[in-house]
């Protein structure tokens, strides 16, 4: 038969057969594509065109909350002696200062364009919630993991829970803002000395969950720390988990703020809380609504896109999604 293949075709020997050889490394390759977690992230998140719309909005409210106040000098003092620069509508405040876009909002109480102090506002509120969050979910979820994973700590937080968990947020934040100087670093104390706390015993609830799983038992029976596989086997897992909360603490933080400064008991410095607070008469007042309008609308559209943004990029931290 092989003369026949030979006779048949016209080819040489060499050229019919060829040696091949085996190697244990390429027989142990796998043909599929290489998955990045993170990458799969990202494509599953901007396939919804909707998220880079949101996505797109939360960059514009960034940019001028924290760009837009560096290039301006804005001194809300500046026009304090100018009777008739105060309460103008756009058009009066345009005609009165001069065309620009700082007066698209008109002007304030004590003659400020009403459009940089939204902005200067929007600055300190988003940078207090960044900070709070940071703290809160640093501690929150690292304790969580350990709490829900080794029983002695689960005796002792669950008694410090008990006694502190229900005692509502609100009136510690109150208390606190009240026996010291309402400053910004008060605000971010009195937000994180507790804070946490909720974070970590929801933490703690979804590490009950998964503790026991197979991987979980035989790190413990190779002497693995308690911590190490908290932090390597557990916490990734719940990524998606993380970030959802994270989407939900991040304007619950913007929500507090305004909230005391609104009632009076928020810090000193012009956030948008107290441009709310201090704009209320002007909610009623003819001509003045967009003193107190535009504060309530910045604050609308950060938590709104906060929110969405966090919730749809913890959908996309789903590995299920990534199919």
């Amino acid at each position: 038969m092989y003369e026949e293949l030979k006779s048949k075709t016209g080819l040489k020997t060499e050229e019919l057969f060829a040696q091949v050889t085996h190697s244990d490394a390429e027989s142990e390759k796998i043909a599929a594509p290489r998955y990045s977690y993170w990458k799969s992230v990202f494509r599953v998140f901007f396939r919804n065109k909707v998220n880079i719309v949101i996505l797109s909005l939360l960059m514009f409210v960034i940019v001028f909350s924290y760009i837009y106040p560096a290039l301006t000098d804005y001194d809300p003092y500046a026009n304090l002696l100018d009777v008739a620069g105060k309460h103008l509508s756009p058009g009066d405040a345009m005609e009165h200062f001069g065309v620009g876009l700082k007066w698209i909002l008109g002007s304030g109480a004590s003659g400020e364009p009403t459009f940089d102090a939204v902005w200067n506002g929007a600055k300190i509120s988003i940078s207090l919630a960044f900070m709070c969050a940071a703290i809160n979910m640093t501690i929150g979820v690292l304790l969580g993991a350990v709490w829900g994973f080794s029983k002695k700590v689960d005796i002792i937080m669950t008694e410090v829970y008990n006694i502190i968990g229900n005692v509502p947020m609100i009136l510690i934040i109150s208390v606190l803002s009240m026996l010291f100087s309402p400053t910004f670093w008060t605000m971010v104390f009195a937000l994180t000395i507790v804070g946490w706390l909720s974070i970590a015993y929801f933490i703690r609830t979804q590490v009950v969950i998964i503790r026991d799983r197979e991987y979980n038992l035989a790190s413990r029976c190779l002497g693995t720390s308690t911590i190490k596989i908290a932090v390597k086997n557990i916490l990734p897992f719940m990524t998606s988990v993380i970030v959802t909360l994270l989407a939900t603490e991040l304007p619950s933080y913007i929500s507090y703020e305004v909230f005391l400064a609104y009632i009076g008991m928020g810090m000193s410095d012009m956030s948008l809380g107290r441009l709310i607070y201090a704009a209320e008469a002007a909610m009623v007042t003819p001509g003045w609504e967009l003193e107190f309008w535009g504060p309530v609308a910045v604050v609308s559209i950060i938590t709104i896109v906060l929110y969405v943004v966090g919730q749809n990029l913890g959908d996309a931290s789903d590995p299920r999604t990534h199919m």
